[in-house]
C-alpha cells in the first residue's frame, strides 16, 4: 500500500476510513500485516494515467483475522489432495465491517473481478474471497459467477429517537427494565464515563486503551492482532474518525472502548478493562455508542461481529455477505452445495432472531 498514491486511492475510498490509505498503510508500517503475519499486501489497482479502480487484496497463508470462517473448506480441500493456502483475500484485515471492496466506477467492477480471477490463475492460488463487500457489490460478484455466502451481524438502527429514553420507550417492557438495571449497576459501582473525540485523545489515553484492549486477548489466552503503534498512528492520521469512551472508578481509569465514526455510521471496534465491573461491557460497548449515535445524528451503530446478546439490547440482526471464487470446478460444486444448506439454516436463524426482538413491534428481515 505504501507504493500506491494515497490521494488516488482515497478518492476511490470516498471518505471511508477503514479502506483509506491511512488505515491500510498503518497496518503495514506497524507490522500488523506483512512478513511473518500471513497477510501479504497485494493491492489491486487498475489504470495507467491514474487509478480508476482498486481493491485491498492480500495473499493469505491462513484464515485468521477474517471473520468469515472457511476452515472447513480448507480441511476438505486438503483431504481431497488440494492446497487451500495460499489464497487471495479482498478485505480490511481484522475488521468485520461491510464497505467498499471493489472501489471505483461501478462500470469497472466486472474488470476488477476478472483481474482477481486472473491473479488466482496466474499465481496458482486456490481461490479468491471478497469479505464484507458493500450491498451494491454483491450483485456484481454474483453476476460474475462467484458463490455468495450469507452471514449475520447485529446493528442498532436510528428510528427517529431524540434521546436514549425515546429508544427505551419502543422496547419490550422486560428488555427496557433489563437495560435500566444494567446501567444502574454500573452507576452504583461508582463508574464515571467520559467521551473523547479526535485530537482530545492523548498519548496517555492510547496507552490506557491498548492496555485494556490487550487484556481482553490475554483473558482469552490469545494475542492481539493490532499493536499500540498501529493505534497511535491511525489516531493521528485519522483523528477525525476516532471516538473513545473511558471508564473511571475512584479516580482510576479502568476500562476503554474505541469506536470509529464514518459518515453517518458508528462502528464499535475494540474494548477492554483492567478491572472487572458487572455490566460494564454492555455500558461501554453498546449503551454509550447508542447515546453517541443519537446525539450526533448517526443512522446506524454497528456493534461488531457476532453476539446474540446484542439482540436483547436493541440491536437488529442484519445480513452480511461474502463472495468466493474457487478455481477448481469440483471444489466449487462441493462448496456450492454446502452453502445452499448453510443459507437455509441462516434463513431459519434470522427468522428466529426476529421472533425474539427487543422491540414491541419487531422489524422484518431486510
Amino acid at each position: 500500500m505504501s507504493g500506491v498514491p494515497a490521494a488516488e486511492w482515497d478518492r476511490l475510498a470516498a471518505g471511508r476510513a477503514l479502506v483509506s490509505s491511512s488505515w491500510l498503510v498503518a497496518l503495514e508500517d506497524t507490522g500488523c500485516v506483512g512478513d511473518r503475519t500471513g497477510w501479504q499486501p497485494m493491492p489491486l489497482t487498475v489504470g495507467q494515467d491514474g487509478i480508476v479502480a482498486a481493491a485491498p487484496a492480500y495473499i493469505k497463508q491462513h484464515s485468521y483475522g477474517e471473520y468469515v470462517f472457511d476452515w472447513a473448506w480448507a480441511e476438505a480441500w486438503e483431504r481431497a489432495g488440494g492446497h487451500y493456502y495460499p489464497k487471495l483475500v479482498v478485505a480490511v484485515p481484522f475488521t468485520p465491517v461491510c464497505g467498499p471492496r471493489l472501489m471505483g466506477d461501478t462500470a469497472l467492477r466486472g474488470g476488477v473481478i476478472h483481474a482477481l480471477e486472473q491473479q488466482v490463475v496466474d499465481t496458482g492460488l486456490s481461490s479468491a474471497h471478497v469479505l464484507f463487500p458493500g450491498q451494491d457489490e454483491v450483485g456484481a460478484l454474483e453476476e460474475a459467477g462467484w458463490l455468495i455466502r450469507h452471514g449475520v451481524q447485529f446493528h442498532w438502527i436510528q428510528r427517529g429517537y431524540r434521546d436514549f429514553g425515546d429508544f427505551l420507550a419502543v422496547l419490550d417492557r422486560d428488555k427496557r427494565k433489563k437495560i435500566r438495571q444494567e446501567r444502574r449497576r454500573v452507576g452504583e459501582a461508582g463508574i464515571t464515563i467520559r467521551t473523547l473525540e479526535g485530537s482530545e485523545i492523548g498519548a496517555g489515553d492510547w496507552r490506557l486503551f491498548y492496555q485494556c484492549y490487550r487484556q481482553t486477548y490475554l483473558e482469552r489466552r490469545s494475542t492481539p492482532y493490532l499493536s499500540l503503534a498501529f493505534f497511535e498512528q491511525v489516531g493521528e492520521t485519522l483523528a477525525d474518525h476516532m471516538v473513545m469512551f473511558i471508564a473511571s472508578k475512584d479516580g482510576r481509569d479502568i476500562a476503554a472502548s474505541l469506536c470509529l465514526r464514518d459518515g453517518e455510521r458508528l462502528y464499535g471496534r475494540y474494548w477492554g478493562a483492567v478491572e472487572s465491573v458487572p455490566c460494564l461491557h454492555f455500558e461501554m460497548c453498546y449503551y454509550q455508542g447508542i447515546e453517541y449515535a443519537i446525539k450526533h445524528g448517526l443512522t446506524c451503530f454497528e456493534g461488531g461481529a457476532q453476539g446474540e446478546h446484542k439482540l436483547a439490547r436493541g440491536f437488529d440482526p442484519v445480513r452480511t455477505y461474502s463472495g468466493h471464487y474457487l478455481r477448481d470446478s469440483r471444489f466449487r460444486s462441493a462448496v456450492y452445495a454446502w452453502l445452499q444448506r448453510e443459507q437455509s439454516g441462516i434463513d431459519r436463524y434470522v427468522a428466529e432472531l426476529f421472533s425474539h426482538s427487543a422491540y414491541k413491534n419487531a422489524c422484518h428481515d431486510p
